[in-house]
């Protein structure tokens, strides 16, 4: 049987404290499960699939034991997963690679089944945010990451997931798309290679809007629904699917 389906999902933020943390976790576990691994080429994690993750050498966050499980059996079967850093799981160094996951940078540009993609989380494209690029660059920053990383895990862990949790409470929920005056759109917009999808997350609301002769979709996060993109190769349909929690 031919494999021509390829998944798209992002900012589940596994670990989030708010509304039903177990529950967000068990719907994205029934979603990997759900995925039909004999006729599926590739799933796309497009970043924030944790709400705070960092690694130190011979230390990873406990739990989401289901979570890799499931991943590991649809790798087993033979679906290429790829994962990129969002801004809630920049310090992932090598462990996903470990279980068999590839790295990819935004923005990525592929081809699948003829089409050509455009990928990533979607933080930081486009002109200005001279500030959320400053302090990105520094989240990015080896040296600055090695200081962090003397901290005992105990400490590191709740001041992050305190971090992260004051900021998914902040601005980015309820977020409206500013269409053509967005940074992100005026990144896909002068982009210079022809492309036919930009698919990104990050901004929580879902978005879909026609950029010259491309399309901008954007995901909505796992909060309060189960959303994800698939395309079929077969039927050359990129469609969004949502879930009620």
């Amino acid at each position: 049987m031919p494999r021509t389906l390829t998944y798209f999902v992002s900012d589940v933020h596994l670990g989030l404290a708010v509304a039903d943390p177990s529950g967000r976790e068990a719907r994205f576990v029934e979603f990997l499960r759900g995925i039909p691994a004999a006729e599926t080429e590739s799933l796309y994690l497009l970043g924030d699939i944790w709400d705070f993750w960092y690694e130190y050498r011979d230390v990873v966050p406990k739990g989401y034991t289901r979570v890799f499980a499931a991943l590991q059996d649809l790798m087993d079967a033979g679906v290429k997963v790829y994962f990129f850093q969002g801004n809630h799981d920049i310090w992932t160094y090598s462990y996903f690679e470990e279980l068999g996951m590839k790295r990819c940078v935004q923005p990525y540009v592929t081809e699948i089944g003829g089409k050509r993609f455009c990928l990533g989380h979607g933080d930081g494209l486009g002109p200005g945010m001279r500030g959320y690029k400053l302090m990105r660059l520094g989240f990015h920053n080896r040296f600055l990451q090695r200081c962090f990383s003397t901290l005992h895990p105990w400490l590191a862990f709740r001041m992050g997931n305190g971090w992260s949790r004051k900021s998914r409470l902040g601005k980015s929920i309820g977020y409206t798309f500013k269409g053509e005056e967005e940074p992100l759109y005026k990144f896909c917009a002068a982009f210079p290679e022809p492309v036919d999808y930009f698919v990104f997350g990050h901004y929580h609301c879902a978005v879909d809007l026609p950029v010259g002769n491309a399309r901008l979709l954007i995901l909505r996060d796992w909060i309060t629904v189960s959303n994800w993109m698939v395309y079929d190769a077969s039927e050359g349909t990129l469609e969004r699917l949502t879930q009620s929690a």
